[in-house]
């Protein structure tokens, strides 16, 4: 695999954790908000929307290194109509601009809380746009192993997987650096991160049930498509079967049984050290079975015509 390809490796899985994570961060700052009241869920929130936008960035670069000259990067956005990889850099800058308009209003407390809200819906609409165009880009005749449900279905649940255990990484970070700001603190906010990764948890293992399940029936079909399919098949079974098998163990332990393991312990208070170590180290988990997922989405794929 060369560098481009693992350009756009960076570049995917970095935009849809974003895109995943501004999401989850906003479906989670509705419930604390409704639980608590708008302070404590932007004390608990305000952090974690600051990394998105790091993130964005980093993808965004590393989509140029793609492009290999950077002179070609305002050409890539010319053809709109008619080209899904035009459409996907234009969902990139206006999930950028609005996502940053977004957390600008949010931090400094600009306009009410309907504006700020329509602005953030809006931005949650380009992400989910993002995330689909990215798909689309690979959806094309002469690549039949993507030309099919399973590659929206593989984005969406990469972009829900990531987003979910980022936000819960940053819920716990926030969390560790309030208490030692202001112990007073502590009992709210312990409150809703707990109550956050509950919901974490559980939509987690739904995503993963959901992938898992897409995981299998795409392997069938390629063993029952064209020649194209069935050695896209062969391929990943035989050379990559050990890769496969690490990924999908990585994302089990990862969004399975670590997320059993967070819900057991976000249920009741005075766990939260152990809380904590178990949000990250899923998110670390599911970060790289994507990442490896992803590595073998484009090191198996076999065109038509070759």
């Amino acid at each position: 695999m060369d560098t481009k390809e693992w350009a756009l490796i960076i570049f995917t899985i970095l935009a849809q954790m974003s895109v995943g994570s501004f999401l989850v961060l906003g479906a989670l700052h509705y419930l604390a908000r409704r639980a608590k009241g708008e302070e404590w869920a932007d004390r608990l929130s305000n952090y974690a929307l600051v990394a998105i936008g790091p993130v964005l960035v980093l993808a965004i670069l590393a989509s140029l290194l793609h492009l290999g000259n950077m002179i070609n990067a305002p050409r890539a956005i010319t053809n709109i109509g008619s080209s899904w990889l035009s459409r996907e850099i234009l969902f990139v800058l206006i999930f950028a601009v609005l996502g940053g308009a977004f957390a600008i209003m949010q931090w400094r407390k600009i306009a009410s809380f309907s504006v700020r809200n329509i602005v953030a819906i809006l931005a949650a609409v380009a992400g989910a746009g993002l995330v689909y165009t990215m798909a689309r880009v690979y959806m094309i005749p002469n690549q039949p192993a993507w030309n099919s449900l399973a590659t929206p279905i593989s984005f969406f649940s990469t972009t829900v997987l990531l987003g979910l255990f980022a936000v819960g990484a940053a819920f716990v970070v926030t969390f560790a650096t309030a208490r030692k700001q202001d112990p007073g603190c502590e009992e709210e906010l312990c409150t809703l991160m707990r109550s956050s990764l509950r919901w974490i948890a559980v939509v987690a293992v739904v995503v993963l049930g959901v992938q898992l399940l897409a995981t299998s029936l795409y392997l069938t079909t390629l063993s029952a498509g064209s020649v194209a399919m069935q050695e896209t098949a062969r391929v990943t079974i035989s050379n990559y079967g050990l890769l496969l098998a690490l990924r999908v163990a990585l994302v089990f332990a990862g969004a399975g049984i670590l997320g059993f393991f967070i819900f057991q312990a976000a249920s009741a208070p005075g766990r939260e050290r152990t809380l904590g170590n178990l949000a990250l180290s899923a998110f670390v988990l599911v970060l790289v079975a994507e990442v490896v997922g992803r590595y073998l989405f484009y090191a198996t794929h076999v065109a038509l015509g070759l």
